[in-house]
C-alpha cells in the first residue's frame, strides 16, 4: 500500500473503531496502545491479536504524542455536525488546519488515527476529506464518496436491516439486489411529491455535498480563498433554483415562491423519513403551515432572531441599491460589475472571506437554520435539527428551494443594477451561426426531439454498513434519465482569419405550467447551461459536432457513484474535482409525455473576451465539469459573468428571446422537444 494510500482506511465505515479490519478485513491498523479510547485500551492487546491475525497488510502507526484535539471533542460524537452552525464551522475550520500542518503523511496518520475514535464522525470525514484534498503529498489521492461512508443521508432506513439480512446469510456469489423504493416520503395527495424524483436523487444531494467539499465556508485561508468563490457560489445555487422551476413547469406546478416573509407559516410541510448516521435518529419532520420562530439552541451555540435575519436582508438589499457594501472599518466597498456578484456571495452564504461578517451577519446560513431548527427552536424536546441543516440533506426539503429562491433574489436585485450588456459585448464580427440541431445517437432518429425515462441503477453500499458483513452488498434504485444525444451546429466564418471562440449552450422552457408564453425577463433566469467549450473556426463553413455527454457542467454516473476501491489506480484522476459537477442523468429537465416545448440556444462567442490566458485540456484532470465547479488550483475558465448571456436584464426593446437574438449572428436558437416516457430501463 502507498504512503498516502493509507489514509484511505481512515475513511471506511466511519463509526467502526480504527482498529477494526479494514478492506473486507484484508487490512488492520496497529495503534499505539495510549491510541486506543478508555474503552478498548485495557484489552487492547487482545484486540489487536483477535482481529489482526488474518490481515494481509499491517499499517502501523507512529507514536507522534497525543494530539490536542480538545477543542473538536466540544461537538457531540454521537450528536449532528452542521456546517450551518458557525460553532460547526470554526472547530472544523480548526482541524482542517490540525491536519493541513502535519509534516508529512505519516504524521497525518498518526493525528487521524488517534482524532477518528474520538470525534464527531461526520466532522472527521470532512475534516479530512478537505485537509487530504489541499495538501500536495495527498491531493492527487481519491476519497471515498459520502453515499459510501453515510448512505443514511441518502437511502430508504427500511432497505438496511435487509442489506444486513443478505450479507450476513446469504455468501457473496449468491447475494441478491435490495431494491431502494422510489418516492416513499409522502402520497400523491401532497402536490409537491411531484418533484420528489428531483429532490430526493441521490446524485443532486451528492453533488450539493461535493460543491461545499471543495469550496468549504471555513478554514485556513489557503483552503477558502479561491477564485471567484463568492459568484460560485452563486452561479451554481441559481442554476438549482432554474432547472428546479423548469421541473416544475413539467410537472405542472408553478414557480418556487421565495421565502420573502419571515413571519408567515411555511406552507409545504417535509416528513424525511432518513437517519442520522451518528445517533440512529430519525431526521425530524416539519408539519405544513409551520411558523418559524427565534431560535434559541443555547447548547448548539445557534442563537438569533427573526429580526436578526431581516435586518441583514435589509443591509445587504441596502448595500446593493447604493452600490456599495460597509468594511469592519465603515469602508465603502463598491459592487462593480466584475467583483459586486463575488462580494455579496462571500457576504450572505457567508463564508470567512466576507468582508463584515459583523454587520451582515449569516443571512444564507441562518435562513437554513431558521427551518431546520422550527420544529423545536428552543431545545424544549431536544430534537436535533432537520434536513435543511446539512449539505448532504437540504436539497430533499421543498422550503430549501424557497429559501434559495429568496437568495437568487438578492443577487438578481443585484445584477438588475447593472446595465445590458451593450452590442459589443455580444456580438462576434464575422461569425454567424447558420444551423442548430440536437438529435439522438440512433439511426433515423428526428431531429431537436429528446428522450427522458426511468433508469435503474445499482451502487454497493457494503462499506457503509458498519459492523456489517463483508463482502458487496448492492441497492438498486431508480431515477431520471436521458437518451444520449449529439449537438450538430453549423458555422459560416466569414472574417477571412482563423477564428477562436467559446460555443455557449443553453435550453430554455417556452411556456410556463398554464402553457402561458414567459418574457425575456422571465426566460432569461430559468435558462439552464447545458455545456461551454472552445472551438477553432476556419475561414469558411465549420461544422461542430458535440456529444452530451461532454457536457461542461456535468460528471458521468461512474464519477458519482464510483467505490474508491475501484478508482484508486495508477493515472486515474483527483477526487477533489472527479466528484465536484452536476449528475449527468439529470443534464435535460424531465419534459412530459406529451413532449414540452423548448428553446435550445448557442452562441459563439469572442474567445479574446473570454480567455483568462491559461490553457487546459477539458478531457483531463477532471477539468470536465468546470462551469460549476471551476478547475483545480487554477482560474476559473472564463472571464465571462458566470450565466452569460442571461445574467443580465436587456434592453427595455428585448420583449422576447427572440428579440435577444434577432440583432445577433453569432446566437441562435432552435425549437426542441423532450418526451418523457414512464418505463424503467435496467442500468446495463
Amino acid at each position: 500500500m502507498s504512503n498516502n494510500q493509507k489514509l484511505l482506511t481512515l475513511l471506511q465505515r466511519p463509526l467502526e473503531p480504527t482498529f477494526y479490519p479494514k478492506d473486507n478485513g484484508k487490512t488492520v491498523i496497529d495503534l499505539p496502545e495510549n491510541y486506543l479510547t478508555e474503552r478498548y485500551r485495557p484489552i487492547g492487546e487482545s484486540l489487536q491479536s483477535r482481529f489482526g491475525s488474518d490481515a494481509d497488510t499491517r499499517i502501523p502507526v507512529r507514536n507522534v504524542g497525543t494530539p490536542n484535539i480538545a477543542f473538536a471533542e466540544v461537538i457531540d460524537r454521537r450528536g449532528g455536525f452542521s456546517l450551518f452552525n458557525r460553532k460547526h464551522r470554526e472547530i472544523a475550520g480548526e482541524l482542517i488546519g490540525l491536519f493541513l500542518n502535519q509534516p508529512d503523511v505519516d504524521s497525518l496518520m498518526s493525528v487521524g488515527a488517534y482524532a477518528r475514535d474520538r470525534l464527531n464522525p461526520m466532522l472527521f470525514q470532512y475534516a479530512l476529506s478537505v485537509a487530504v484534498q489541499h495538501r500536495q503529498d495527498t491531493k492527487d489521492l481519491n476519497i471515498p464518496s459520502l453515499l459510501e461512508l453515510f448512505p443514511d443521508s441518502f437511502v430508504d432506513p427500511s432497505v438496511f436491516p435487509k442489506l444486513r439480512e443478505e450479507g450476513a446469510v446469504v455468501t457473496q456469489e449468491n447475494r441478491m439486489t435490495i431494491d431502494i423504493p422510489m418516492n416513499y416520503t409522502a402520497s400523491e395527495r401532497e402536490d409537491e411529491q411531484r418533484l420528489a424524483y428531483f429532490r430526493e436523487d441521490i446524485g443532486v444531494n451528492l453533488h450539493h455535498w461535493h460543491w461545499h467539499l471543495v469550496y468549504p465556508g471555513d478554514g485556513p485561508d489557503s483552503v477558502v480563498r479561491k477564485d471567484r468563490r463568492g459568484e460560485l457560489f452563486y452561479y451554481m445555487h441559481q442554476q438549482l433554483i432554474a432547472r428546479y422551476n423548469v421541473e416544475r413547469f413539467c410537472a405542472r406546478l408553478g414557480r418556487v415562491q421565495p421565502l420573502n416573509n419571515l413571519r408567515v407559516p411555511l406552507p409545504e410541510g417535509y416528513f424525511p423519513k432518513i437517519i442520522r448516521s451518528s445517533n440512529n435518529r430519525a431526521f425530524p419532520p416539519r408539519p405544513q403551515n409551520q411558523l418559524l420562530r427565534d431560535v434559541n439552541r443555547v447548547t448548539d451555540n445557534v442563537i438569533f432572531s427573526i429580526n436578526d435575519l431581516e435586518r441583514w436582508g435589509s443591509r445587504i438589499a441596502e448595500g446593493i441599491e447604493a452600490g456599495f457594501v460597509m468594511g469592519p472599518n465603515g469602508q465603502r466597498i463598491p459592487l462593480t460589475e466584475t467583483t459586486g456578484v463575488d462580494i455579496l456571495g462571500n457576504i450572505m452564504e457567508p463564508s470567512s472571506l466576507s468582508v463584515n461578517r459583523q454587520y451582515y451577519g449569516s443571512y444564507h446560513g441562518d435562513m437554513h437554520n431558521v427551518i431546520a431548527y422550527s420544529h423545536d427552536p428552543d431545545n424544549r424536546f431536544l430534537e436535533g435539527y432537520g434536513v435543511v441543516g446539512e449539505f448532504q440533506t437540504a436539497m430533499r426539503d421543498p422550503s430549501f428551494y424557497r429559501l434559495h429562491c429568496e437568495v437568487d433574489n438578492m443577487f438578481h436585485r443585484f445584477k438588475n443594477t447593472l446595465q445590458p450588456y451593450p452590442a459589443n459585448q455580444l456580438n462576434y464580427e464575422g461569425i454567424q451561426i447558420q444551423s442548430l440541431t440536437a438529435q439522438l445517437n440512433r439511426a433515423n432518429a428526428p431531429a431537436n426531439v429528446l428522450l427522458t425515462y426511468w433508469q435503474r441503477s445499482q451502487v454497493d453500499l457494503a462499506t457503509g454498513l458498519d459492523f456489517g458483513p463483508q463482502g458487496n452488498i448492492f441497492a438498486s434504485f431508480t431515477h431520471l434519465q436521458h437518451a444520449p444525444f449529439t449537438y450538430r451546429i453549423s458555422v459560416n466564418n466569414s472574417s477571412g482569419a482563423i477564428r477562436r471562440g467559446t460555443c455557449r449552450i443553453f435550453i430554455g422552457p417556452k411556456v410556463d405550467e398554464r402553457n402561458s408564453p414567459l418574457t425575456y425577463q422571465e426566460q432569461r433566469v430559468l435558462m439552464i447551461e447545458l455545456d461551454k467549450f472552445t472551438v477553432n473556426l476556419n475561414p469558411g463553413v465549420n461544422n461542430i459536432v458535440r456529444r452530451s455527454e461532454q457536457s461542461s457542467v456535468t460528471i458521468p454516473y461512474e464519477r458519482t457513484f464510483r467505490q474508491v476501491a475501484l478508482s484508486n489506480q495508477p493515472g486515474t484522476e483527483a477526487f477533489r474535482f472527479c466528484n465536484c459537477g452536476w449528475p449527468h442523468h439529470l443534464l435535460l429537465p424531465k419534459g412530459t409525455p406529451e413532449g414540452k416545448q423548448f428553446d435550445m440556444f448557442a452562441m459563439i462567442s469572442d474567445y479574446t473576451n473570454d480567455t483568462v490566458n491559461q490553457e487546459f485540456d477539458e478531457n483531463v484532470n477532471c477539468n470536465d465539469s468546470h462551469s460549476f465547479c471551476g478547475l483545480r488550483d487554477r482560474l476559473y475558465p472564463d472571464r465571462r459573468a458566470m450565466g452569460y448571456p442571461f445574467d443580465r436584464r436587456a434592453p427595455t426593446n428585448v420583449s422576447t428571446l427572440q428579440d435577444f437574438v434577432r440583432a445577433n449572428s453569432n446566437m441562435l436558437l432552435t425549437n426542441v422537444q423532450i418526451r418523457f416516457t414512464n418505463t424503467v430501463i435496467a442500468r446495463t
